[in-house]
């Protein structure tokens, strides 16, 4: 069994955690209706229509 030659730092794991702490912008696309920018598979805010068919009236 693979023994450490020598002690890890704990810089060592607060940067292999770090790594992977990295946020993203979110996935936009457009609306087929308005052609405003929705998050995907959500009612467009902007008209209120869920895949071609309005789901909430608007004013």
């Amino acid at each position: 069994m693979g023994v450490p030659k020598r002690k890890a730092s704990k810089q060592r794991g607060r940067q292999r955690r770090a790594v992977n702490m990295k946020i993203e912008a979110p996935a936009l696309v457009e609306c087929p209706q308005c052609h405003a920018l929705i998050v995907p598979h959500h009612l467009c805010p902007e008209c209120g229509y869920y895949k071609g068919r309005e789901a909430v009236a608007t004013k």
